[in-house]
Order: structure tokens, then sequence, then C-alpha cells
């Protein structure tokens, strides 16, 4: 029953997207031949054949790989791709950390962060910290690439590019409801609908997402979480027989978040304690925001073998973010200090404050791709080239709410205005350009060679008054880089393919750099192989990044070594060196069972590589906040009818808080704690369109320290269980 129900499906949707530069089936002479229903221009690394002639390692997250677990967390949803890192913090994937390949992951504000091939943080020149991040529940798929191929997307190239696709537009009328209950006050719902004719289609969908929360507050309320998405798109494209193959799609979206999110941690003592509980003193912490984006998309196929893709967009992301800045409290009672420890249980009165976190980011741009394949001397040629004209900035304006704790109450006293730092306005202009030519040379050997351009200018006023009148410093930065690229595949077997890559790494410094400052600048090897016979896939790639600078993000959730929550950083010269591996393989039983599995592991070494002592910065120190080893397994039994068992393992290395702890002598407040998490699903088909599931989060309920930053110890989810049922029509 469940394979006609899988088939049912794939039919009704075309999810195989055609890359935003490749076009790949748009633009050759199949597409005269056979016209696929809809053009999908979104996606960065194209079907698995493509995937599997990058000269990088790019990792696909399927819809099939998402609805075994149904997790909403985007954490869970990326752990298992080799190369990335991920640092939990609220527990629920609001606001995700993720690096890749030893890229700092503070606010995943190292890596190019996309959704349907557009950049999606907040203000990603200026302010690239991604304090939003697409609803994690409504995705379809999530790609990873790294290597000389994130050329292509940028501008941040040092460690890699995630792409997140959302629910593509139906080939024929279809829906979708789902609806989850759990532990914690936890529901959802996450529904859809959309229609096609030949010449038209369109798309509604709406996830919603609440829960009490797992922390409960003393003297309060647990931090609870209400998160609404709205989503609609429509297509127009050209009819059987029209002289160009073209399409336009126009994408809106809207989304609204209020949770009791606080930055305040626990000490260890009261951690160990009870790991799930805040202190009364931030009972008052949330955050309140609001998401729109406006795409569109428009692609043509001017012959067999030459097309053009144009997407603009604009984004506008308000946030408020109302919560204390007690860290100096948490420290002092991690050091015996008595008075702190009143303060943070509610025994000793104390005046505080609240600052409004209040900023405003917009985006937006135009970006144009163009590809042509062609054939020189017998060499075949897919050359892509494109051009994104883009603008960004981010609004401060950050009052701060003065509050006394009295007998363990808290007490509003007034309000003070900003100060300069809290009031201003940071801009990015930036005009980028790439070419990427992969040409295959022979039937074994093909060669990818790329070239990008980044010009950024960016500026940072302050002001001394909230009219704004009176102007405070001024800071403005340009800089312009060229970033080639060279990788290489060589398929030495049918089976086995060798992969050899070299580009140069790019990240912006942000708007609150000063005149000079480069950013990160680095030079990435990779090199490995694949094997792929069918039954079993295995993939085993090194890489090296030798950083000639080294700059950290400084924020309040991941302040900077020198104790700077804004603007940036120097570390200096490094040097990053790692393993990635993964095999997935599948075993069938003689009653029709299937039974896969699939493994990931990735080794990281990272140090700086020269001193800097004005800064406290020696060489042999380490990157803070970078697991040594990183694993994943995923296993399950699959009936090959109606019910199957999912089951996911994952491990992370415990990490230093800064970059000096393994100088030894360090306390444990310097490291946070390793962790082993089990999560296991089971669904039941009970028809081809109706289906229930159970799912368990950390079913050993097994909780550590996975973060020190911002302001203490926190935890991971505890074990939660849901259940959930979807009905498609």
């Amino acid at each position: 029953m469940r394979d006609v129900h899988k088939e049912r499906h794939l039919a009704r949707f075309s999810l195989t997207p055609i890359s935003v530069a490749l076009l790949a089936s748009l633009s050759t002479g199949a597409f005269a031949e056979e016209k696929p229903e809809t053009l999908e221009t979104i996606s960065v690394l194209g079907d698995t054949n493509q995937i599997e002639k990058l000269p990088g390692s790019a990792h696909l997250v399927s819809a099939e790989d998402l609805e075994k677990f149904e997790f909403v967390d985007i954490n869970r949803m990326m752990r298992a791709v080799p190369g990335v890192y991920l640092r939990e913090e609220d527990g629920y994937g609001l606001r995700p950390n993720i690096g890749i390949r030893g890229a700092d992951g503070g606010r995943s504000g190292k890596i190019s962060l996309m959704e349907d091939g557009v950049l999606v943080a907040p203000a990603p020149y200026s302010a690239p910290e991604a304090y939003y991040f697409p609803t994690a529940g409504r995705l379809n798929s999530i790609e990873v690439l790294k290597g000389p191929s994130t050329l292509k997307y940028g501008p941040f190239t040092v460690g890699g590019a995630v792409n997140m696709l959302s629910t593509q537009i139906p080939n024929e009328s279809t829906g979708k409801v789902q609806l989850e209950a759990g532990q914690y006050g936890e529901n959802r719902l996450h529904t859809f609908y959309g229609d096609s004719t030949d010449t038209a289609g369109w798309l509604i969908e709406t996830h919603q997402q609440r829960a009490d929360g797992f922390r409960d507050i003393d003297r309060a309320d647990s931090a609870d979480i209400n998160k609404e998405d709205y989503l609609l798109k429509g297509r127009l494209n050209s009819a059987e027989g029209a002289k160009y193959a073209q399409q336009l799609d126009v994408k809106l979206q809207y989304s609204e978040e209020e949770s009791g999110m606080s930055y305040l941690g626990l000490t260890d003592a009261d951690f160990a304690a009870d790991p799930n509980h805040r202190y009364g003193i931030t009972a008052l912490d949330e955050i309140e925001n609001r998401h729109s984006t406006v795409q569109l998309n428009h692609s043509i196929a001017l012959t067999d073998s030459f097309s053009l893709n144009t997407q603009a967009y604009y984004n506008k992301f308000k946030r408020d973010w109302f919560k204390t800045s007690l860290g100096s409290l948490v420290d002092s009672a991690n050091a015996g200090d008595a008075d702190a420890q009143a303060i943070l249980d509610g025994t000793m009165d104390y005046d505080f404050y609240i600052k409004h976190n209040d900023r405003t980011y917009v985006s937006r741009g135009v970006q144009v791709s163009a590809n042509w394949q062609f054939q020189t001397g017998g060499i075949a040629h897919d050359l892509e080239f494109g051009v994104r004209d883009h603008y960004d900035d981010i609004d401060r304006f950050q009052p701060q709410d003065n509050y006394s704790q009295i007998d363990g109450e808290l007490v509003f006293v007034d309000i003070t205005d900003p100060s300069s730092s809290n009031n201003r306005i940071g801009k990015a202009d930036a005009t980028s350009l790439f070419v990427y030519d992969q040409i295959q040379v022979n039937e074994a050997l093909a060669l990818t060679a790329t070239l990008r351009y980044e010009d950024i200018a960016t500026s940072q006023q302050r002001y001394e008054d909230i009219e704004r009148t009176e102007k405070g410093s001024y800071r403005e930065n340009s800089l312009s880089e060229w970033l080639p690229g060279l990788g290489l595949t060589y398929q030495l077997t049918e089976s086995v393919t060798l992969l050899a890559g070299a580009h140069r790494g790019f990240a912006p410094p942000g708007s609150g750099s000063s005149d000079g400052e480069a950013g990160d600048l680095s030079t990435n090897y990779e090199w490995g192989a694949r094997f792929d016979n069918g039954s079993l896939r295995t993939e085993v790639i090194a890489f090296y990044s030798d950083y000639e600078s080294t700059v950290q993000n400084c924020s309040v959730a991941v302040p900077c070594a020198n104790g700077n929550d804004s603007g940036t950083y120097a570390l200096g010269e490094s040097e990053i060196k790692g393993v990635e591996a993964l095999v997935a393989t599948e075993w069938s039983l003689a009653n029709g069972w299937l039974i896969p599995l699939s493994a990931s592991y990735t080794w990281t070494d990272a140090e700086i590589t020269r001193d800097n002592v004005d800064e406290d910065i020696l060489a042999g120190d380490n990157f803070a906040y970078l697991p040594e080893n990183v694993f994943a397994v995923t296993t399950g039994i699959d009936s090959g009818a109606d019910w199957r068992v999912n089951l996911t393992a994952a491990y992370q290395d415990d990490m230093c808080v800064d970059n000096s702890c393994n100088r030894g002598d360090v306390d444990q407040f310097a490291r946070t704690e390793s962790l082993w998490v089990v999560d296991a699903a089971a669904h039941y088909d009970f028809s081809e369109d109706l289906a229930a599931y159970l799912k368990v989060d950390n079913l050993l309920d097994e909780q550590a320290i996975i973060n020190r930053a911002p302001d203490g110890a926190r935890a991971n989810r505890p074990r939660t269980a849901s259940v959930g049922v979807t009905y498609s029509f």
C-alpha cells in the first residue's frame, strides 16, 4: 500500500528541480522533445546526477528524509550532513547556529543561507547573523554545498552554502493536512493546497506551531512559543509548442513569532539540580518578530543551448527581543558569589534593565544568470555566468526599560533612551559576478573553473539623540575581492570517482567594520573519493583551509574574544583541517522488509597559527564552539507496505567556549559537555491518503550543557513525545 501511495505522491509533484544556474533540462535538445510540466529554478544542486558530478561535497536532505522523523527543528534535520556543526540554543531551532567546515557557526553568520535560491539572512552583507530563519516545519528539502561550487552563490565561501526549498506548486489538484500534538503543550498544523493547468499553477500553505515550552520560569509560567507562517505561490508558463519556453513564478511569504526566549542561562549548580528551569528575573523576556518576502522568478530558453533566469527579491524582517543581560551574575555565582546567587534565586532585591533589542532589516536585489552549453574541439562546456545587485540595511533603536526585583517580583521603574551604540543604521551595497564552467574533457575527466567577484561598500551611522538630528560616530568600508576556484572529478571505475578542488574563501565583515577591514580570507582545498555501486554509497573527503584573515562577528549571543558584543574582532591567521565521511546502504529481507542504514562522521582540527599578543591571541589557540568529532547514524525497518519505524542517533563532542581553553589550567566553565541524542519515529498508513505517526525526540532523555552562550549553561530538549496524523487529497 505504501508503494502505491509513494508513487502517487511523486506523480503529483515535480520534485526534481532545475538548478538556478544549470537549467540543464531546460537548455538541452531534450527540452524540445519532452517539455516538463514545470520549470523549477530554485535549486542549487539540481538532480542527483548533477550532485555526483560536482567537484566538492554536496548533500541533499530530501523530502523523504524529512518525512521519516517529522522534525520541525533545523538542527535535527541537518545533523546527519557531514561537515556541518550545529549548536543548539533554545531547543526548538528558532535561531540556529550553523557552521560548515570550521567557519564560525554563531547565528549562522559565515555561510550563505538561501531559500529557493535567494539569500535569506535578514541583512547578509551589513548584519549577516541570521536572527531570522525560515520555518523548518514547512520545508520540502535542504541542499548543502561545499567546495569550489559555492563560489556561484556567495558571498560566504569560506565554509559553504545551505539552500532550503519550500513546498512546490503541484502538477495537479493536491492538498495535505497535518495535525500534531505532544508533550509540553506542543501542537502544530501544516496544510497546503495547489493546482495546475497547462499554463498556470498556484499553491497556498500555512504552518502553525505552538508550545508551552519545556523550561519553567521561577515564580512565573513556562517559556511559550507561538509561530505562524503563510506562503502563496503562483506560476505562469508558456504553452506547449511556444517559440520560447518560459515561466514566471511569484512567491509571497509572511510569518510572525512570539516566544518567551531569554539569553540568560543557568549556573552549573542550578543546571545540575534542574536543567529545565529559568530564573524568575527573566520572566518578561520575549521576542516578537515579523518577516515578509516577495520573490519573482523568470526563466526563458532562447535556444536549445542557451537560457536565462532572473530573480528579483525583497525581504523585510522586524524584531524586538526584550531581554535581560545578566551573564555577569551567572559568572559570579559560578565563582561562589552568594549575593549573585541570591539575586538569581529572587531572594535579594536588585536593580536591572531589560533592553528592547529592536531592529528592522531590509534586503532587496536582482540576480540574473545564464546557461550556455557548447563544444570546443570535442570538449563539452556547461558555462554559467551571472550578476547580482544587492542592497541591505539594519536599523537599531534599542531603549531599555529599568526594573527592580523586589521580594522576587519585577517592578517597572522607568525608560532610558538608547545610547549611540543602540541607535544606529548600517547599510551595504554589493555587486557580485560569477563565471562557472563545467568542462567534460573526456568520459572520465571533468573540470570546473570558477571565478567570483564581490564589490562591497558598507557604512554605519550612529546617532546621539532619539530624533536622530545629532550624528555621532561614522564608519565606512569598501572592499572588492576576486575569488577563483578550480575542481576536478575523475571516474576511475564505474563505481569509483576521485575528486579534488581549491578555491578562495571569503566572508564580508559587516557594516560595523572600519576602513580597510577585509573580513575572512582563506585558501580552501579538498580531495577525496566517492563510491556508488547501486547498493552501497560511500564518500570520504579531506579538507584544509588556510586563513590569512579570520574575523569573528561580535554579538550579544556570541561575544567576541575581547568581550565586545558588536562589530568585528580579528583573530588573525589560522588553519582548519578535517575529514568528512558518509556511508549509506539498504538491506532487503526475504519477507519484503527493508532495513536502511546511513552514517556520517566529521573530524575537525582548527587553531590560530600566529600570535597577536595585544589581543591575547596565541598560536595554537583553539576555535570557540567547534567540536572535534561529530557523528550520526540512522536506521530503521520498513515493512514495504503499511508501517515503518526509524531510529537516529547523533553525537557531538564537548566544545571550548573561548579561544584559549586548550592552554591548560581551565575550569569546567570553559567547555560544554559531549552528548548522544537518540530520536525515534513510527508511521502507519491506514490508506493511500491517511497516515498516523508517533515520534519521540531524545528517546533516552539525555541532557547536557550543550551551550554556554549567551549568559550561562543551557540544555538540549528533554524527551518529548508527539502524535500526528496526515491526510492527503
